[in-house]
């Protein structure tokens, strides 16, 4: 049989603390992050990384991402045509954002939503700090801001995964109307038609970047190139994203009418820095391969490259 459309009408709260409703969509967010950092956790072991690299990483890329995608939707989405323009510079800018004239509302994380641009940017800051502030003082390993990152997106496309399925779970940020049989009709977005499941779409394409980045790290050499993980990992996200867009409904009413919309825009230095970064894998001498894992500068990790008990954690465990 073949079905005329998905009729769907999941409920996107999860369950109930009280009267705090834990959604999917958070359940999703939280599972990604926990698994990219397990998988992280299993390439620093393979390179006999510092113990507690993995630990430094959760930290520093959860902040990033986060915090980066909270300030990447309110500062290229929020914009709302205004009746009364400004001239800055000599130009008219008929537009208007209010995150920009209340910073504060930034903290308001229960309005808006969360840019995938601006958590990719927010993780090129965090990697940036993180190397410079913790992984630099290991001079063995000729780390970079690129190094962090190849490593990582291995495990952000499952990251991404989960969280376009947040996304389905929410019926939020679909295509428009579709013949097709796959076609989903997102009821509680108050939709009678089937529309494109844009978010199965690029769960497949961030499933697409996996199975290419998760060989080319594990059984090539790939990791020793400085930034080819990277760069095609970019390169199949954000051309499809590109690409993907032409079908996907606008999310803002500013978007209406333009040749592309913001994620187009946003993409497209995504893409240049993929292509940039592939071809500069190649024309670079490959990384030296560290044979003993070198001795912690973290009192916590020093024995057997463990993490060890605080005083005060060996005062409980003995209670």
């Amino acid at each position: 049989m073949i079905l005329d459309a998905i009729i769907w009408n999941v409920d996107p709260v999860a369950f109930h603390l009280g009267s705090w409703e834990v959604r999917w969509y958070g359940i999703l967010w939280a599972l990604g992050l926990y698994l990219c950092w397990k998988v992280n956790e299993q390439m620093y072991k393979r390179e006999n990384c510092p113990a507690e690299w993995p630990d430094q990483l959760f930290a520093w890329m959860a902040a990033g991402v986060i915090i980066g995608a909270r300030l990447g939707h309110c500062w290229f989405y929020e914009w709302y045509l205004t009746d009364d323009p400004i001239q800055l510079f000599g130009w008219t800018i008929n537009y208007r954002n209010p995150y920009i004239e209340h910073p504060l509302w930034l903290l308001k994380i229960w309005q808006g939503g969360l840019s995938s641009h601006g958590g990719a940017i927010g993780l090129i800051i965090a990697a940036m700090l993180l190397n410079k502030y913790k992984y630099s003082r290991y001079p063995q390993f000729q780390t970079s801001w690129i190094w962090i990152l190849d490593r990582l997106c291995v495990g952000v496309c499952i990251t991404a995964t989960l969280i376009r399925f947040g996304n389905l779970m929410n019926s939020e940020i679909y295509g428009g109307p579709t013949d097709l049989p796959w076609g989903f009709v997102f009821v509680r977005d108050g939709q009678t038609e089937p529309c494109h499941p844009t978010q199965i779409y690029e769960m497949l394409y961030c499933l697409v970047a996996m199975a290419v980045t998760w060989p080319m790290y594990f059984f090539t050499e790939a990791r020793r190139r400085e930034g080819l993980l990277l760069g095609t990992f970019l390169n199949i996200v954000f051309v499809t994203r590109f690409l993907l867009e032409f079908i996907k409904n606008d999310q803002e009413a500013f978007e209406a009418g333009h040749l592309l919309n913001m994620g187009q825009i946003l993409s497209i230095p995504f893409v240049i820095l993929g292509t940039w970064l592939m071809i500069r894998a190649y024309r670079r001498p490959m990384l030296p391969v560290v044979d003993k894992q070198p001795e912690s500068l973290d009192p916590k990790y020093r024995e057997n490259g463990q993490k060890t008990a605080s005083v005060k954690d060996k005062r409980t465990k003995t209670k």
